[in-house]
């Protein structure tokens, strides 16, 4: 079905509609909440209550972005509210870091570099996936965050570093 008459039809709360909507977009949605919770289960939470305010707030979809974009946007702050009233703060603190040797043998493949950026601490962890696999600006970061500029660079900077330390072989 083409997005637009999607769109119409999950607006005029057309069940098989919104089960499509929600098979469109429910694994890409449920990748990038995993990613910010780092727990399978609050994902799914996040998951049913981001396709419930889709749903719910369909009818304000005024096609500025595209639907995938929008739906992004609701899922990144429901897991960042499931996350504040969960109480699993998000930690800014160098300290937090894991310094424990990996058994991982540093290989450059996927899994291992996903590993990797779930191993960083929460607020390196949220910054960097927001920022370089999403697409958000820090400015953008700032504000769902409620911290500054300079507070999301800085996290960027220390998740990189971390990444490069996790990533790169040890030279002795």
């Amino acid at each position: 079905m083409e997005e637009q008459k999607l769109i119409a039809a999950c607006k005029a709360n057309d069940r098989l509609a919104q089960q499509l909507l929600y098979n469109r977009y429910a694994n890409a949605m449920f990748t990038i909440s995993y990613r910010i919770t780092k727990d399978k289960e609050l994902a799914a939470d996040v998951l049913q209550e981001a396709f419930v305010r889709v749903f719910h707030y369909i009818y304000t979809f005024r096609g500025e972005s595209t639907l995938g974009a929008w739906i992004k946007t609701i899922v990144v702050r429901s897991a960042l509210a499931i996350l504040k009233k969960e109480k699993k703060e998000l930690s800014f603190d160098i300290s937090e870091v894991d310094e424990s040797p990996t058994n991982l043998h540093f290989l450059h493949d996927i899994d291992y570099i996903e590993k990797a950026i779930l191993s960083l601490p929460s607020g390196y962890r949220t910054v960097f996936l927001l920022i370089e696999v999403e697409g958000y600006t820090h400015q953008d970061v700032a504000d769902l965050l409620g911290v500054s500029v300079g507070t999301s660079k800085s996290q960027l900077f220390y998740a990189k570093k971390r990444l490069r330390e996790l990533i790169s072989p040890k030279i002795e």
